[in-house]
């Protein structure tokens, strides 16, 4: 089933059965378009006088009913403990999460509070008027950093995948064409290095996974911050979530051609990141150190790669790389650290590309 079948059962079906299940009767409710990747249909719920709410309908097979309890159950914990996240909300049943099957295919219904603000895209990358953008790097850090100190005490009940459940070697060789074998081995070793990191309560918990500036809003009036769609939520290093952080700050400097200037911009701006980060929970030198090791393997490098090539598959598509996936191939295969942006591969006119490749 794809995106457009669903979104015409919706209409017809799902949407009415929705709106009795939590009370959606009166609200507006309009699609939002999907990006690419996009593994749910979504759509915002309008109505004069009440709160906007998002509702979500995942229709792909790839998690099951325990994968989304875990995502809402964690979500609730952290609004509950004080983490500025979009709240779950419970239906008329008082469930997290609703069910509804058609033609023996499962739908699974869920509904958030819509986060006060905008994205900074829709603002067109304006931080808010009269606060430096260093404030919004330190908040970056600050509610990212609270997120996690609520996580360190969060024990689930319906447990999320781990890191390795997916990232790992069968799965790697299995996606992976054998036309990339190079590829292959540099994406193995990197998690072999990983299975050899400490994994304890101050490291190691929930996390977000893709925490970036499409995953959260900001009140332009107060500077806060407001985190949503922990889809890809998982147990793993606190590192990784970091790791995103750096990653969000190239785009403010991406067309400097001195390689010095934004060596010099990323240290400024992660310090004050770390600095927000650090006001809320802790965060060990030894993992810091680590930093362009989680670059490679998650959001930044690896990830990107292993989800470019899913997208094909699922999407029934030749493998092919165009020039942002032969970057990455490239700075995986060349073990170039940070992305390449600090490297003579990187390019200020054509940012985080390379001529294509042949799989």
């Amino acid at each position: 089933m794809n995106f457009n079948e669903v979104v015409s059962i919706g209409d017809t079906y799902l949407l009415p059965l929705i709106s009795e299940l939590y009370g959606l009767e009166g609200y507006e409710i309009q699609l939002i378009p999907p990006h690419d990747g996009g593994r749910n249909v979504v759509y915002t719920c309008e109505k004069e006088g009440a709160n906007a709410k998002i509702l979500r309908i995942a229709f792909l097979p790839d998690r099951s009913r325990e994968d989304f309890l875990g995502e809402v159950e964690y979500v609730r914990y952290l609004f509950e403990h004080g983490g500025s996240v979009s709240n779950v909300i419970s239906s008329r049943k008082k469930k997290l999460l609703e069910e509804i099957t058609y033609n023996n295919h499962t739908f699974f219904i869920c509904l958030f509070e819509k986060a006060t603000g905008k994205m900074l895209v829709e603002n067109h990358y304006r931080y808010r008027d009269g606060a430096p953008i260093t404030e919004y790097f330190y908040n970056c850090g600050k509610v990212l950093g609270k997120l996690h100190h609520i996580s360190k005490g969060y024990t689930p009940v319906h447990r999320r995948h781990h890191f390795f459940d997916k990232f790992n070697a069968e799965y790697i060789d299995k996606l992976i064409p054998e036309s990339l074998p190079q590829l292959k081995e540099k994406l193995v070793e990197l998690l072999n290095t990983l299975q050899g990191l400490d994994r304890n309560q101050e490291t190691f918990g929930m996390i977000h996974f893709d925490y970036n500036d499409g995953n959260y809003s900001i009140d332009f009036d107060t500077g806060q911050i407001s985190v949503y769609d922990f889809d890809n939520s998982c147990f793993g290093w606190y590192m990784f979530d970091l790791a995103s952080v750096w990653g969000n700050g190239v785009g403010w400097i991406q067309f400097e051609p001195d390689a010095g200037k934004r060596k010099k911009f990323m240290d400024d701006y992660f310090e004050t990141v770390l600095a927000g980060y650090r006001s809320e929970t802790t965060i060990e030198d030894s993992m810091l150190d680590q930093l362009s090791l989680f670059i490679q393997v998650g959001v930044g490098v690896m990830e990107n790669i292993v989800d470019a090539f899913e997208v094909m598959q699922n999407n029934g598509e030749e493998p092919e790389c165009d020039e942002g996936l032969s970057y990455l191939i490239k700075c995986m295969e060349d073990d170039i650290p940070y992305e390449g942006f600090f490297h003579d591969i990187y390019s200020c006119e054509e940012p985080f590309e390379y001529e294509e490749r042949k799989i």
